[in-house]
Protein backbone atom coordinates (compact mmCIF):
# COMPACT_ATOMS: atom_id res chain seq x y z
CA UNK A 1 0.00 0.00 0.00
CA UNK A 2 1.01 3.63 -0.50
CA UNK A 3 1.89 4.90 2.96
CA UNK A 4 4.36 7.70 2.38
CA UNK A 5 3.39 10.84 4.29
CA UNK A 6 4.66 13.22 6.92
CA UNK A 7 3.51 14.23 10.40
CA UNK A 8 3.64 18.00 9.78
CA UNK A 9 0.03 19.10 9.19
CA UNK A 10 0.95 22.77 9.00
CA UNK A 11 2.74 22.27 5.66
CA UNK A 12 -0.32 21.69 3.45
CA UNK A 13 -3.35 22.93 5.40
CA UNK A 14 -5.78 22.82 2.44
CA UNK A 15 -5.37 19.14 1.62
CA UNK A 16 -7.45 17.61 4.44
CA UNK A 17 -10.78 19.40 3.75
CA UNK A 18 -10.30 19.01 -0.01
CA UNK A 19 -9.79 15.24 0.37
CA UNK A 20 -12.98 14.94 2.41
CA UNK A 21 -14.89 17.02 -0.13
CA UNK A 22 -13.69 14.92 -3.09
CA UNK A 23 -14.54 11.64 -1.37
CA UNK A 24 -18.02 12.78 -0.35
CA UNK A 25 -18.70 14.24 -3.79
CA UNK A 26 -17.82 10.83 -5.27
CA UNK A 27 -20.24 9.14 -2.85
CA UNK A 28 -17.52 6.95 -1.38
CA UNK A 29 -17.21 5.67 2.17
CA UNK A 30 -13.83 5.95 3.83
CA UNK A 31 -13.27 2.22 3.22
CA UNK A 32 -14.26 2.43 -0.47
CA UNK A 33 -11.99 5.40 -1.08
CA UNK A 34 -9.11 3.73 0.74
CA UNK A 35 -9.43 0.68 -1.52
CA UNK A 36 -9.47 2.87 -4.62
CA UNK A 37 -6.36 4.73 -3.45
CA UNK A 38 -4.54 1.61 -2.19
CA UNK A 39 -4.37 3.05 1.33
CA UNK A 40 -5.54 1.77 4.68
CA UNK A 41 -8.74 3.41 6.00
CA UNK A 42 -6.82 4.55 9.06
CA UNK A 43 -4.19 6.27 6.92
CA UNK A 44 -6.80 7.97 4.75
CA UNK A 45 -8.64 9.10 7.88
CA UNK A 46 -5.47 10.72 9.21
CA UNK A 47 -4.97 12.49 5.87
CA UNK A 48 -8.56 13.76 5.87
CA UNK A 49 -8.28 15.10 9.42
CA UNK A 50 -4.92 16.76 8.86
CA UNK A 51 -3.06 14.56 11.31
CA UNK A 52 -0.77 13.45 8.48
CA UNK A 53 0.24 15.17 5.27
CA UNK A 54 0.95 13.44 1.95
CA UNK A 55 4.31 13.51 0.24
CA UNK A 56 4.48 14.54 -3.42
CA UNK A 57 4.24 10.94 -4.72
CA UNK A 58 1.19 10.37 -2.55
CA UNK A 59 -0.33 13.65 -3.73
CA UNK A 60 -0.02 12.32 -7.28
CA UNK A 61 -1.74 9.07 -6.25
CA UNK A 62 -4.54 10.97 -4.51
CA UNK A 63 -5.11 13.36 -7.42
CA UNK A 64 -5.27 10.52 -9.96
CA UNK A 65 -7.58 8.49 -7.75
CA UNK A 66 -10.06 11.36 -7.51
CA UNK A 67 -9.69 12.49 -11.12
CA UNK A 68 -8.19 15.89 -10.33
CA UNK A 69 -4.80 17.61 -10.21
CA UNK A 70 -2.21 18.19 -7.50
CA UNK A 71 -2.78 21.95 -7.90
CA UNK A 72 -6.48 21.43 -7.21
CA UNK A 73 -5.71 19.36 -4.11
CA UNK A 74 -3.42 22.11 -2.81
CA UNK A 75 -6.01 24.81 -3.48
CA UNK A 76 -3.77 26.66 -5.89
CA UNK A 77 -5.36 29.23 -8.21
CA UNK A 78 -4.73 28.38 -11.88
CA UNK A 79 -2.90 31.01 -13.94
CA UNK A 80 -4.87 33.47 -16.04
CA UNK A 81 -5.79 31.87 -19.35
CA UNK A 82 -5.72 33.30 -22.84
CA UNK A 83 -8.25 36.06 -23.57
CA UNK A 84 -8.94 34.43 -26.95
CA UNK A 85 -11.83 31.97 -27.37
CA UNK A 86 -11.25 29.99 -30.57
CA UNK A 87 -14.14 29.11 -32.83
CA UNK A 88 -15.41 25.62 -32.13
CA UNK A 89 -13.52 25.37 -28.81
CA UNK A 90 -16.73 25.26 -26.76
CA UNK A 91 -19.53 22.73 -27.05
CA UNK A 92 -23.09 23.68 -27.89
CA UNK A 93 -25.59 23.27 -25.06
CA UNK A 94 -29.36 23.67 -24.73
CA UNK A 95 -31.56 25.15 -22.03
CA UNK A 96 -35.13 26.44 -21.89
CA UNK A 97 -35.53 26.21 -25.67
CA UNK A 98 -32.26 27.99 -26.46
CA UNK A 99 -29.29 26.38 -28.19
CA UNK A 100 -26.14 28.25 -27.35
CA UNK A 101 -22.35 28.22 -27.45
CA UNK A 102 -20.29 30.26 -25.00
CA UNK A 103 -18.00 32.68 -26.84
CA UNK A 104 -16.46 34.38 -23.80
CA UNK A 105 -14.29 33.26 -20.91
CA UNK A 106 -15.92 32.21 -17.66
CA UNK A 107 -15.31 34.02 -14.40
CA UNK A 108 -15.96 37.48 -15.89
CA UNK A 109 -18.64 40.07 -15.13
CA UNK A 110 -20.23 39.45 -18.55
CA UNK A 111 -21.08 36.36 -20.53
CA UNK A 112 -21.33 36.26 -24.32
CA UNK A 113 -23.23 33.56 -26.22
CA UNK A 114 -23.78 32.61 -29.83
CA UNK A 115 -27.44 31.73 -29.64
CA UNK A 116 -29.92 29.85 -31.83
CA UNK A 117 -33.63 30.20 -31.14
CA UNK A 118 -36.03 27.62 -32.50
CA UNK A 119 -39.29 29.03 -33.91
CA UNK A 120 -41.79 30.22 -31.29
CA UNK A 121 -39.76 29.06 -28.27
CA UNK A 122 -40.02 30.84 -24.90
CA UNK A 123 -43.26 32.63 -25.75
CA UNK A 124 -44.53 32.01 -22.22
CA UNK A 125 -41.29 32.42 -20.25
CA UNK A 126 -40.88 35.89 -18.79
CA UNK A 127 -37.65 36.66 -16.98
CA UNK A 128 -36.51 39.45 -14.68
CA UNK A 129 -33.15 39.69 -12.90
CA UNK A 130 -30.56 42.36 -12.03
CA UNK A 131 -28.14 43.36 -14.75
CA UNK A 132 -28.17 44.27 -18.42
CA UNK A 133 -28.59 42.35 -21.65
CA UNK A 134 -27.48 43.15 -25.19
CA UNK A 135 -28.32 41.22 -28.33
CA UNK A 136 -27.61 41.48 -32.03
CA UNK A 137 -29.64 39.56 -34.61
CA UNK A 138 -27.52 37.70 -37.16
CA UNK A 139 -30.19 35.69 -39.00
CA UNK A 140 -33.95 35.41 -38.83
CA UNK A 141 -36.45 37.64 -37.04
CA UNK A 142 -36.75 37.94 -33.25
CA UNK A 143 -39.55 39.28 -31.08
CA UNK A 144 -38.35 41.02 -27.92
CA UNK A 145 -40.97 41.89 -25.31
CA UNK A 146 -39.94 44.42 -22.65
CA UNK A 147 -42.65 45.06 -20.10
CA UNK A 148 -45.76 45.81 -22.14
CA UNK A 149 -43.89 46.77 -25.33
CA UNK A 150 -43.12 44.35 -28.14
CA UNK A 151 -40.30 44.87 -30.68
CA UNK A 152 -39.71 42.97 -33.92
CA UNK A 153 -35.97 42.78 -34.67
CA UNK A 154 -34.56 42.06 -38.14
CA UNK A 155 -31.03 40.89 -39.08
CA UNK A 156 -28.58 43.66 -38.19
CA UNK A 157 -30.80 45.06 -35.42
CA UNK A 158 -29.56 45.24 -31.81
CA UNK A 159 -31.15 45.84 -28.41
CA UNK A 160 -29.65 46.86 -25.06
CA UNK A 161 -31.87 46.91 -21.97
CA UNK A 162 -32.07 46.67 -18.20
CA UNK A 163 -32.92 43.07 -17.39
CA UNK A 164 -34.91 44.07 -14.29
CA UNK A 165 -37.57 44.91 -16.88
CA UNK A 166 -39.66 41.75 -17.44
CA UNK A 167 -38.51 40.43 -20.79
CA UNK A 168 -39.00 37.59 -23.24
CA UNK A 169 -37.35 36.50 -26.49
CA UNK A 170 -38.79 34.37 -29.28
CA UNK A 171 -37.94 33.62 -32.90
CA UNK A 172 -40.80 34.46 -35.24
CA UNK A 173 -39.29 33.35 -38.55
CA UNK A 174 -40.06 29.82 -39.71
CA UNK A 175 -36.39 28.83 -39.72
CA UNK A 176 -35.71 30.22 -36.25
CA UNK A 177 -33.11 32.88 -35.52
CA UNK A 178 -29.45 33.25 -34.66
CA UNK A 179 -28.02 36.06 -32.56
CA UNK A 180 -25.19 37.24 -30.38
CA UNK A 181 -26.27 37.65 -26.77
CA UNK A 182 -24.33 39.33 -23.95
CA UNK A 183 -25.47 39.67 -20.35
CA UNK A 184 -24.03 40.73 -17.03
CA UNK A 185 -23.92 38.09 -14.32
CA UNK A 186 -25.33 39.80 -11.25
CA UNK A 187 -27.80 37.10 -10.17
CA UNK A 188 -25.32 34.62 -8.75
CA UNK A 189 -22.04 32.88 -9.42
CA UNK A 190 -19.92 34.32 -12.19
CA UNK A 191 -20.35 31.21 -14.33
CA UNK A 192 -24.13 30.96 -13.99
CA UNK A 193 -26.07 31.00 -17.25
CA UNK A 194 -29.13 33.21 -17.31
CA UNK A 195 -30.55 30.79 -19.88
CA UNK A 196 -30.54 27.90 -17.41
CA UNK A 197 -33.76 26.01 -16.80
CA UNK A 198 -36.04 27.70 -14.31
CA UNK A 199 -34.89 26.86 -10.77
CA UNK A 200 -37.49 25.83 -8.24
CA UNK A 201 -38.58 28.71 -6.06
CA UNK A 202 -36.53 31.36 -7.87
CA UNK A 203 -38.65 34.50 -7.82
CA UNK A 204 -36.48 36.06 -10.51
CA UNK A 205 -38.17 33.79 -13.09
CA UNK A 206 -41.87 33.47 -13.67
CA UNK A 207 -44.40 32.36 -16.25
CA UNK A 208 -46.67 34.98 -17.73
CA UNK A 209 -48.00 36.67 -20.84
CA UNK A 210 -47.47 40.07 -22.41
CA UNK A 211 -49.37 41.71 -25.21
CA UNK A 212 -47.78 41.06 -28.58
Amino acid sequence: MATESTDRPEEVPAVAPRLRELRRRAGLTLEDAARRLNLSPAHLSRLETGRRQPSLPLLLTLSRGYGTTVSDLLGETPPEGSPVVRGGSTAEASAAGWHYREVSRRGRAMQALRLRLAPQTQRELVRTHPGEEWLHVLEGRVRLVLGETSYLLEPGDSAHYDSLTPHRLSAVSAEGAELLFVHTLLRGAANELCVADEPSGDKGWRDGRHGR
